[in-house]
C-alpha cells in the first residue's frame, strides 16, 4: 500500500517526538528519586513506561503540526488538509490513487463522496495499525 504506508509512516513518525516530549517531561522527575536512593524497584517503573506499546495519539501529533504549519489546515474533516499537513501530494491524482489502493468501489469522479470515504478510511486504518484516533471521527 505505497501511499496509505506513506501517510502512516509520516504521522507515526512524528510519534517519536512527542513520545520523547513525554518520557521527558516525565522522566526527570523519575531520575530524582532514582538518584537519591538506587533501589531496584525504582529502576524497574521507570523501565515500565517505555516498554509497552501505547497507542500512537493521532490528534495530538496533526494537532501540533497543525499549530506550526501557516497554513489552516483542518486535517478532522478533510483528506486533503490532512495530507498537506503531513507534506503528501493530496492532488485529485494522488487522491484517486489512495482511493484505490483501500479498494474504494464508488465512482472515483465524484471527487466529493471519495474525499469523504478516504477520509473515513484512512483514521480507520491509523485505529486499526495502533493510532489512537478520537472515536469521533471514527464514526
Amino acid at each position: 500500500m505505497g501511499l496509505l504506508s506513506n501517510l502512516m509512516s509520516k504521522i507515526f513518525s512524528h510519534s517519536d517526538v512527542a513520545a520523547v516530549t513525554a518520557v521527558g517531561t516525565s522522566a526527570a522527575p523519575a531520575a530524582t528519586p532514582s538518584a537519591a536512593g538506587p533501589q531496584p524497584a525504582a529502576a524497574t517503573p521507570a523501565a515500565a513506561p517505555a516498554g509497552p506499546a501505547k497507542p500512537v495519539d493521532i490528534a495530538a501529533i496533526l494537532d501540533g503540526l497543525a499549530a506550526k504549519n501557516p497554513e489552516k489546515l483542518d486535517w478532522k474533516k478533510s483528506i486533503v488538509d490532512l495530507m498537506k499537513l503531513v507534506g503528501m501530494d493530496s492532488s485529485f491524482k494522488a487522491r484517486k490513487q489512495l482511493a484505490q489502493e483501500l479498494n474504494y468501489t464508488g465512482d472515483p469522479n465524484d471527487s466529493a463522496s471519495m474525499n469523504i470515504w478516504l477520509h473515513k478510511q484512512v483514521l480507520i486504518k491509523l485505529s486499526e495499525n495502533g493510532g489512537k484516533v478520537p472515536e469521533d471521527l471514527l464514526r
